[in-house]
């Protein structure tokens, strides 16, 4: 079976900083795993490399055995993969629905006349698109917020809606950048069921950056482990924790040499 994603022999540079350095891992079709490391390990720039943000200094990343280290973001989306970001991106001043509306346009289409004169598909488009929507936040648990401005909802909230937002785009490959950041041990929980219920329900294959290492062990049956822009271990949770080096960079704790 051909790997729904592959990273081989990535490497990015930002002056003197190897930013990331020769990483490579696969990601089979379905699957929900772990990507975690120390802060500036360099998991943020993987996703940006592999959405597109940053381009590649060498190596190479397939998506469905296509080669897409050099589309720009918006092909990379429309290829079907769709992510979260670490910094909120949501439009403030818009409602939560309004915000995954906007990502709903993608998969529907209507020309400029129609779009002026509100004629033709458009008023049907429109229709779909908003139930669409409104199912997708009843999905996070958000279709009681639906018209109040994203950037009034709790923080929490807002994560949900960002990943709402992520799913109107009907990825195959869903990357979520430290989803739980800011949120308190109930709400970890709470988004820890979220995620395995949209890995079963939507059936993605789904790649989280996480610094709660409770979350990941739980909910991700694969671990990818960064330190300092490389790869030092992967596997699942168990081999993740007991790996000296591991140990010695993420959880901080000193393992002997052997």
């Amino acid at each position: 079976m051909t790997p729904i994603l592959e990273v081989s022999g990535v490497n990015k540079f930002f002056g003197g900083v190897h930013a990331v350095a020769d990483m490579d891992f696969v990601l089979e079709k379905g699957m929900l795993a772990g990507l975690i490391g120390p802060n500036g390990a360099g998991k943020t720039t993987v996703f940006n490399l592999i959405t597109g943000i940053y381009p590649l200094d060498t190596g190479h990343i397939s998506f469905k055995g296509e080669d897409i280290s050099s589309l720009k973001s918006y092909e990379v989306i429309g290829r079907g993969i769709a992510r979260t970001f670490q910094n909120l991106r949501l439009f403030q001043r818009s409602s939560a629905l309004e915000n995954v509306m906007t990502a709903c346009q993608q998969h529907h289409h209507y020309s400029f006349l129609e779009a002026v004169t509100h004629l033709g598909r458009w008023k049907k488009t429109e229709t779909d698109i908003r139930l669409r929507s409104m199912e997708l936040l009843d999905r996070v648990g958000l279709a009681d917020r639906a018209y109040q401005a994203a950037g009034t909802l709790p923080y929490g909230y807002q994560r949900r809606l960002e990943i709402a937002r992520a799913l109107a785009l009907e990825p195959e490959l869903l990357l979520l950048d430290e989803p739980a950041a800011g949120m308190n041990p109930e709400e970890v929980m709470e988004l820890n069921e979220l995620i395995k219920e949209i890995h079963r329900d939507f059936k993605l294959t789904i790649l989280v950056i996480e610094h709660h290492m409770e979350l990941v062990m739980e909910i991700c049956p694969y671990v990818i482990c960064m330190n300092f822009g490389a790869k030092i271990a992967e596997g699942n949770p168990e081999t993740i924790q007991n790996h000296p080096e591991v140990l010695r960079a993420y959880l901080g704790e000193e393992v002997p040499e052997a």
